[in-house]
């Protein structure tokens, strides 16, 4: 029998090789910080508008907000600025996740997985929207009638109101991201479509606490958001049988190209 001459790496190669995957990591760690400091910078710049355009819409429009400490005002200001660099940082950190992970896709797996970076953010585009135009003003209404109901007084501060909004959209609009981050774990070969289908029962779950988190406690609320999540959910199931089909089939033409 012929033994394998093949040289194995050494210790301290692997333990290099380790270093090396971990300053790489750092790096795009380091990358994706930077942008984070500089969306929050154009964030402060446009917190003014921004919070103009939601004042004038309902349910807030007309209503007055007040101010209960010094540093309400720079809240707010921050609470803009975060939600506008999430914008610019989302898609950006896809690229780095992207750029990190190269090396070990093929050629076509780079072209399709840098693909899913503009797609990511669509979808937060998307989670924002739903959030702010559907499950925003069904919390709000939900809260003040029940407010009303106990014959209180509504008087709002704008740390209090702008707290309860971005603590819906915020969320909701990072779980809109589930689709992109289980196609790009299925691109990278983490995750497969049979393994995504035997935690679905796990995955309702806990899709469905996290609605009841999010929403306000009553059914008609927690339905309203946890079945979208769900549905997010068997979406991304799809779309990832759709990427391991093409790798299923590109792995076996090579195999019967070039052999096992």
């Amino acid at each position: 029998m012929n033994e394998d001459t093949t040289p194995r790496p050494t210790r301290e190669e692997l333990a290099m090789t380790l270093f090396e995957h971990i300053g790489e990591l750092r790096k795009r760690i380091i990358y994706t910080l930077i942008v984070l400091v500089i969306g929050l910078a154009i964030g402060l710049f446009l917190a003014n508008p921004a919070y103009d355009f939601l004042m004038s819409q309902e349910p807030v429009s007309g209503m007055k907000l007040h101010t209960f400490s010094l540093w309400d005002g720079i809240g707010m200001y921050m609470k803009f600025a975060l939600v506008i660099a999430l914008l610019l940082v989302i898609p950006f950190a896809f690229f780095q996740l992207w750029a990190f992970v190269k090396p070990a896709l093929q050629e076509r797996e780079q072209r399709a997985a840098l693909t899913f970076v503009p797609m990511a953010l669509l979808l937060f585009i998307g989670g924002l929207a739903f959030s702010y135009f559907v499950v925003f003003p069904m919390a709000f209404n939900f809260t003040t009638d029940v407010s009303r109901h106990l014959g209180l007084e509504e008087t709002y501060g704008i740390t209090q109101y702008f707290t309860f909004l971005f603590n819906i959209l915020i969320p909701i609009s990072l779980l809109f991201e589930l689709p992109i981050v289980i196609m790009f774990l299925t691109q990278i070969r983490i995750l497969t479509p049979v393994r995504l289908r035997k935690m679905r029962r796990v995955a309702y779950l806990i899709l469905i606490i996290l609605g009841t988190m999010i929403t306000p406690p009553d059914f008609i609320s927690d339905m309203l958001v946890a079945v979208p999540l769900i549905v997010l959910y068997e979406v991304s199931v799809l779309l990832s049988g759709v990427v391991y089909r093409k790798q299923q089939a590109r792995d076996a033409a090579w195999e019967e190209e070039f052999g096992t």
